[in-house]
């Protein structure tokens, strides 16, 4: 039971570890995509539109993470490599999605991100990371 304790806290940490990596880059990611800083926009400038958005692409890549942990049986190597490979597929569709959403609709969606009124659009790019990351995961499992 010991042993099955330690090996469990292991993998969650090593997937942990893994997850908040590609937070990380998908976090940069967003912030490539949009005008100025993410950071200030988000904690200094309490811009709601980039809270939005921002939290859609972390919660995207929280479901491919635990999309790749149920799909590894328990397999901790072959697991974070579903997690590594198919989170990159995830981020790369999500960012040409953002270009995609934002080619077909009028006005830039980086400018209107972050202007600090509330806009729908904000929420239907959030909504896309979400979906984009649901059919990743379907495809895992």
């Amino acid at each position: 039971m010991l042993a099955d304790m330690t090996e469990n806290a292991y993998a969650a940490g090593a997937y942990a570890g893994v997850g908040v990596i590609l937070m990380i880059v998908s976090f940069a990611i967003v912030d490539l995509l949009t005008p100025g800083k993410l950071r200030q926009q988000v904690w200094s400038e309490r811009n709601r539109n980039a809270g939005i958005l921002v939290g859609a692409n972390l919660f995207a890549v929280a479901i491919i993470v635990t999309a790749a942990i149920v799909a590894s049986e328990g397999r901790l190597l072959e697991g974070l490599t579903y997690t590594v490979v198919y989170s990159a597929i995830g981020l790369v569709v999500m960012g040409v999605t953002f270009l995609v959403i934002d080619a077909l609709t009028p006005g830039k969606l980086g400018e209107i991100l972050v202007q600090p009124e509330s806009h729908p659009a904000v929420w239907v790019q959030g909504i896309a990371h979400i979906g984009v990351a649901i059919i990743i995961a379907a495809s895992i499992l």
